[in-house]
This record gives structure tokens, C-alpha cells and sequence, in this order.
């Protein structure tokens, strides 16, 4: 039998996915002494942080946007290390630049008063007003929620509650039926700026007028700093595959898994695609929990996740990686590391989403790679593209020709704020809501797993212990929730809870009851 044994005192852990819910979580064991055996179906780790080919170098395919960089840093420290010494994070002066079809521009900074100032001198005083009252609720929220959401490994519904009491300015973001959508529109006058923030909702894949209010927070996670990584998110995920490997983690690329193996009931492994079983005493699932409820990892964990966790599905996208020569935008600056073009029609551009449907005037999200630390270069640079698409539904099939619908609005879209792409995306620069399904199986194209709809949404997700004793539960799909540094967070929870049982199972004798329990 092949497969990692306790020879470290502590447990044996098979981790499924190296993306960075199971990087955090096999670092992380790795420190409290397991011996782990870290797998991955493709060839490099990253999971949805993934990079393809250019021609000037490789282009970061996945997230482009890192905060709450303390959640790495701190991974770091317990290992006796300095993040710092080992990858370049550069701060960001400006945290993104907007258009509007209008004519306007505006940029918001990581310090708070310069951003109030370009508020003001872009929509006046009302508007920074507004804004201010906006950044000293979502701050509240945002302490509120930390501790007893994001932090622990259950959320503790009665913390948010008796801090919400401690804090009225709380209250209309936690109101029943109160989405992003109405609260900003109670908030802010200046419709560009409920666009704005309303387009938080969608980086955790939902629609602003159906998600909960709360996500308002999100501006205040941004707002704390965002950084840009020297080579990309990608070379995040690297540099974490390295640490753990330095730990003691046999981190196996290009292996999937295709059964977790049990026997009366409890995780007791992972069975390989080339027939290869790996025995382990506790096994994480750092993939989509939507991947276990549909069967793809064997009958018997099929109902470690109850179908509440996984459906309904999140947003998709469609995403363009490419390099090109870019004109100067038409009216204002130019473009910076990220970049959002909005729509014309902020009233009805998520109503395709809502029905299912790709969008006819989306906004797009524009990540310039190369211009994180300083101009850009001579010749052609490395771009990613983010348009918001629904996930795959099989009363709704991808219509054909797909790429060219999507190519014509991209380049339409840019034109009218006066930029042109030399040589403009080919076919094989865009990944689709298919592409997706197909590189994250169980995903049916959804790139945050659960939707956010809803109020009680965020406590729906699956936690890290799963409903099968010895099998625990890590990523973007699970507690607490999509973004890098969430993902990282939820492999922590796994970690904890599998140290925790592992101890109290130790010390209980045979009579303890093995593994995790239902917290699902």
C-alpha cells in the first residue's frame, strides 16, 4: 500500500487539489506534524490560479487581485520564514481605475482620503459624503464579521448578532430581503458609483440585486491594501507548492484522484487514476464540493456534502489571456494594473445573468500584467479580460459561436472608450463557462462554487468537516467562501479540525469516534 504513514507522530493526510485551500491545508498539516501526501490532477499547482502560454512570456489565467496578504504571511511565520523572502509583493498605490461611457474616470486609492478627494472632485461633495458614510459602515461589518465568520471554522451566527447590536450602522446591511443592490441605492445618489460597488457582488460570482447586502464588506477587504504579485498569482501558488515541499509535503503533480476509499463508513483513502491507492487516516477535499454531491470521487462521499452546500451554482466567466499592443484610452489616464469598464446600462446589465444569459453590455475588467510596478513595455503586454457569464445549465445549452459573440462585444465595448488591441485575441485565448466545466469537473462551469444569493448563503456553505468521518473539506467552494485568501483560510480550518480530531482521537483510545462529524 502506497500512501503517507504517521511516521512524523502526527497523522497520515492524503490532500486532493493544490489549489490554495489545499496548499494552506498540507502546509499547514506539515507544521503540526502529519506526514502528507499533497495531489494534483494537472501539471502545476494553483488550482483556478492557473497560467497559460504568450508569446511574451506566461500570462496569469485566474485571479489577478491579492488581499488580506496577512493570511500568507502569517503561513509563513509558523514555518520560520519570511514570505518576503521568497516572492515580490508590490503594494498598489491605486487599487483600480474606472471608466463610464460618459466621459469620467475614477480611481480609488489605498489611502481612504485620497479616495474621498477624487470622489469629490468627480461628483462632488454629496458624493464624498456618501462615500465616507459607505467606508465607515463596510469597516464596521467588516470587524464584525471577521472574527466570528471569516476567522473561525463555523461561523457563530449569535457573535455577528451581538455585534450588530453594538453597532445600528449594521442593522440595514443585515435587514431580510435588504440586498447590495437596495443598499446602495439608500446610500449613494450618483448611480455610477451604486454601479461601482455593486460590482463586489460579482467577485464572489453573484448579481448585486441578489445578493445580500453584507458583501458590501468586500470594498473594506480591498481598501486594507491590494497587492500585485512578481509574476503573477500563479507564482503565489509556486511559491507555496516550494514551501510545502521544504516542509516535508510530497507534493505529487499530475496525479488525479478518481475514489475516496472507505470502508464502514469512513474515509480511509484515495484511489488513483493509474490504480494506485494511497492510505491515509484522514483525506482533504480541496476541490469543488459540487464534485462530491455529483459522485465523481466514488458513491460513498457522494453524501458527505448535502446539495444545499453546492446549488445553486455561482457566476462563470468568460476570460481572455493574451498578448497585444493597447491604444491609450480616449479620455483620461491610462491604464493601470486593473482596470473596469463599465456599462452604459447599469440598470439592466445583470438581467441576462439572471436568466441565464450571456451579456449583451457587460462591464469588463481589464488586468494589465505587466504595468504593476511601472510603465509598460515597448512592445506587446500581457492582458486578462474578465466578463461575468452564468454557469453551464443543462436547460440552456452555450449557444454556437460562442467566441465570436464574445470577441465582438470585448472589442466593441473597448472601442468606444477609444482602445484597440493589436493583434486583437484569437480563438485560443478565451477560456468559456465550457472550458471551466471541463477543467474543474463538478464545477458546471462555476468559478465560486455556491451563489451568494440569499441572505443565509454564506451560512450554507460546506465547513471542513464533511459528513463522512475522516474526510474534511478545503477551498474556494467551502467556509468561508471564494478569493484567494479565503480559499487559503478554509485549508487552514481543514488542517485545525484534522489536528484537533487526530489529538482527541489519540487520546481517547480506540473507543473515540474517528474522524469529523457533520457540521455541514
Amino acid at each position: 500500500m502506497d500512501g503517507p504513514t504517521a511516521q512524523r507522530g502526527g497523522p497520515g493526510v492524503v490532500v486532493i487539489g493544490a489549489g490554495f485551500g489545499g496548499l494552506a491545508a498540507a502546509i499547514a498539516l506539515a507544521q503540526g506534524g502529519a506526514a502528507v501526501t499533497l495531489i494534483e490532477a494537472r501539471d502545476a499547482p494553483g488550482g483556478k490560479a492557473r497560467r497559460v502560454p504568450g508569446p511574451t512570456g506566461p500570462i496569469d489565467a485566474g485571479p489577478t487581485v491579492l488581499t488580506l496578504r496577512g493570511v500568507f504571511d502569517r503561513l509563513y511565520a509558523a514555518a520560520g520564514e519570511s514570505l518576503d523572502d521568497h516572492l515580490r509583493l508590490i503594494p498598489q498605490a491605486i487599487l483600480a481605475r474606472h471608466w463610464w461611457p460618459d466621459g469620467t474616470s475614477l480611481d480609488l486609492h489605498a489611502d481612504p482620503e485620497a479616495s474621498a478627494a477624487a470622489i469629490r472632485d468627480w461628483a462632488g461633495a454629496r458624493a464624498e459624503a456618501e462615500f465616507r458614510a459607505f467606508d465607515r459602515a463596510t469597516a464596521q461589518a467588516f470587524r464584525a464579521f471577521e472574527g466570528p465568520m471569516m476567522l473561525q471554522p463555523l461561523p457563530r451566527t449569535r457573535a455577528v448578532a451581538a455585534a450588530s447590536l453594538r453597532s445600528p450602522a449594521l442593522w440595514p446591511m443585515l435587514m431580510t430581503g435588504r440586498t447590495l443592490a437596495r443598499d446602495l441605492a439608500a446610500r449613494f445618489t450618483d448611480p455610477r458609483l451604486r454601479q461601482l460597488f455593486g460590482r463586489f457582488a460579482t467577485y464572489v460570482g453573484g448579481l448585486p440585486e441578489l445578493s445580500p447586502a453584507v458583501l458590501g464588506l468586500i470594498w473594506r477587504a480591498e481598501a486594507q491594501g491590494v497587492w500585485a504579485v512578481e509574476g503573477g498569482i500563479h507564482a503565489l501558488a509556486l511559491a507555496l507548492a516550494a514551501l510545502a515541499r521544504r516542509l516535508g509535503v510530497d507534493l505529487r503533480l499530475g496525479t488525479p484522484a478518481v475514489r475516496i476509499a472507505e470502508a464502514e463508513g469512513r474515509a480511509t483513502g484515495v484511489e488513483l487514476a493509474d490504480g494506485t491507492h494511497l492510505g491515509a487516516g484522514h483525506v482533504v477535499f480541496a476541490g469543488d464540493p459540487a464534485a462530491l454531491a455529483a459522485g465523481l470521487l466514488g458513491q460513498p462521499a457522494r453524501a458527505a456534502v448535502p446539495v444545499a452546500g453546492t446549488q445553486p451554482r455561482s457566476l462563470s466567466a468568460q476570460v481572455w489571456t493574451f498578448a497585444a499592443r493597447a491604444t491609450r484610452p480616449a479620455f483620461g489616464p491610462d491604464l493601470i494594473h486593473h482596470n473596469v469598464f463599465f456599462s452604459a446600462d447599469p440598470a439592466g446589465e445583470y438581467a441576462p445573468l439572471a436568466r441565464g444569459e450571456a451579456q449583451g453590455a457587460p462591464s469588463l475588467y481589464l488586468c494589465a500584467e505587466d504595468r504593476a510596478a511601472g510603465p509598460p513595455p515597448a512592445g506587446p503586454e500581457r492582458f486578462e479580460i474578465i466578463l461575468n457569464a452564468p454557469p453551464l445549465s443543462p436547460a440552456r445549452p452555450p449557444p454556437d459561436g460562442e467566441f465570436d459573440r464574445c470577441r465582438d462585444t470585448t472589442l466593441t465595448h473597448l472601442a468606444r472608450f477609444g482602445i484597440t488591441l493589436d493583434p486583437p485575441p484569437g480563438p485560443g485565448a478565451l477560456t468559456t463557462p465550457r472550458d471551466f466545466a471541463r477543467l474543474f469537473p463538478g464545477s458546471g462551469g462555476a468559478i465560486y462554487g455556491l451563489s451568494p444569493h440569499g441572505v443565509l448563503a454564506a451560512f450554507r456553505r460546506p465547513t471542513a468537516r464533511s459528513r463522512m468521518p475522516g474526510l474534511y473539506l478545503a477551498g474556494g467552494g467551502t467556509h468561508p467562501g471564494a478569493g484567494v485568501p479565503m480559499a487559503a483560510r478554509s485549508g487552514l480550518h481543514a488542517a485545525a479540525a484534522i489536528l484537533e480530531d487526530h489529538a482527541s482521537t489519540s487520546a481517547s483510545g480506540p473507543a473515540a469516534t474517528p474522524g469529523g462529524t457533520s457540521t455541514g
